[in-house]
């Protein structure tokens, strides 16, 4: 098995799809310095050259494209809700606002494939929807207030509804299973593929890509990297799990990590044990959550947290997992399908944004040039396209139909200074796990006392 280095995803990209791309090789002028070559500032580099197309657009990348969140996700295309709805709704345009992000959220799934199509990029996308599972009282309880939920917020039959357990096991056989949300709006796809395929998508529209160039210090009209120094009329930062390792910005976002192992292929027997046919993604409805696709060559490739956070925001090395959590997510899929051997091939991990308050958030200030997106706190496949033409949108000047999501100009509060920020993590998944055992040990309806007690720490109660 590999552990760390790329995902499996960006390994399984074919060379072809992933060039080399030279560092910066001194300084040099631009109209437009994008830092990071992820979804965000990829998509955001693409639309601006629509809006803007005589602009020389850069793109700095410490690593290569994909390195981060973008290249190491679970490729769920989601039409999940992007933040918290309450904080979403705080800004001018309110409860209708977040119903416009919902909306763009699912239309941008043939927005997205459409484009990758027009490049003759396959990205293995199968619309299948999503299921998130219950295997207890208490989840199933969970599932229901997450459904009526949905309802209270304009979310109808067609949007997400409950599936009994043999619904449920008509489309997945789990061991255990009670029951199922299901909702329409998800696409599966392979996140290594599509970052591949947008990089030379931007490339195509003449966007320029420096990788191996780390971005030092980022100012007003200039970004200061190992190679060289940009300058540039608009700076914008597309960083969201490394904004961290930038001066000044350690507490803007906590650099939460996600871990994720991947199997080899699995047999017909086991398929046939499993079922699993309509390429819905899955995730567990317990605290701490696994997420998971049955990939285009037959393996499950699952996600779930192990170290959630190290002191001092510091990051990962290079991708690699602690024993204790590739064993937590072995023990994930044996627990779900317990008849089946799985074999690991590959083990990774990564970090993704969090705000302080868990919600996104679009800036851009026409009187520096400076500009940032990021926060999307695990829905950031669809979030970054969304974010990225919100982005380009406002340094083109337009006001359009993204431009007016309820991120634009929000900010979020920032963390708590260490060691309050490391306490606060490790309490937060320390009562999640506790309520989890509890929940199941008990098999008793309604949230535990300690998952509500994590909640209130991290203000997402």
């Amino acid at each position: 098995m590999i552990n760390g280095q790329v995902s499996f995803w960006m390994q399984d990209a074919a060379a072809s799809e992933r060039p080399e791309r030279p560092p910066l090789d001194g300084d040099t002028t631009v109209d437009v310095c994008v830092v990071g070559a992820g979804y965000t500032g990829l998509w955001t580099a693409y639309w601006l050259r629509q809006a803007l197309p005589d602009a020389s657009i850069l793109v700095v990348e410490a690593q290569h494209v994909g390195y981060g969140a973008s290249g190491r996700n679970g490729g769920w295309l989601s039409g999940k809700m992007i933040g918290l709805s309450r904080h979403m709704a705080e800004g001018p345009g309110g409860r209708e606002a977040v119903l416009e992000l919902r909306r763009a959220a699912v239309d941008a799934f043939d927005e997205i494939l459409g484009i990758m199509a027009d490049h003759a990029v396959d990205v293995d996308a199968v619309h299948g929807g999503y299921l998130t599972i219950g295997r207890t009282p208490a989840e199933l309880a969970r599932l229901r207030a997450a459904v009526e939920a949905e309802r209270a917020w304009g979310m109808t039959e067609d949007d997400v509804r409950l599936l009994s357990a043999a619904e449920a096991a008509d489309r997945i056989s789990i061991d255990g299973m009670l029951g199922a949300l299901y909702s329409p709006h998800n696409v599966r796809l392979h996140p290594g593929k599509l970052v591949a395929g947008l990089a030379s998508a931007a490339e195509a529209a003449g966007v320029r890509i420096a990788e191996r160039t780390p971005a030092l210090d980022i100012a007003p009209g200039r970004v200061r990297t190992a190679h060289g120094t940009v300058t540039a009329r608009h700076v914008l930062r597309a960083t969201e799990g490394y904004t961290a390792r930038l001066p000044g910005r350690r507490r803007d976002m906590l650099p939460m990590n996600s871990s994720m192992v991947i199997t080899e292929p699995l047999s017909e027997a086991d398929w046939k044990t499993i079922g699993w046919t309509g390429g819905e993604a899955l995730s567990g409805a317990q605290h701490t959550y696994f997420y998971a696709q049955r990939t285009a060559d037959g393996r499950i490739a699952l996600g779930g947290r192990g170290l959630p956070y190290r002191f001092g925001s510091r990051l990962d090395q290079d991708g690699r997992l602690d024993r204790w959590t590739i064993g937590q997510l072995h023990g994930v899929l044996r627990g779900l399908w317990p008849e089946v051997r799985f074999e690991l091939a590959h083990a990774w991990c990564g970090s993704l944004g969090v705000p302080r308050d868990w919600s996104p958030s679009v800036v851009w200030d026409p009187a520096t040039g400076l500009g940032h997106a990021g926060g999307y706190v695990g829905q950031g496949v669809t979030a970054s396209y969304l974010a990225g033409r919100t982005l380009a949108d406002l340094v083109a000047g337009k006001e359009t139909r993204y431009t007016r999501l309820p991120w634009s100009g929000r900010t979020s509060p920032r963390w708590e200074p260490e060691p309050l920020r490391w306490l606060g993590s490790y309490a937060m998944y320390g009562l999640y796990r506790i309520a989890d055992l509890s929940e199941g040990s008990a098999r008793h309806e309604g949230t535990s006392t300690f998952a509500r007690l994590a909640d209130t720490i991290t203000g997402r109660h």
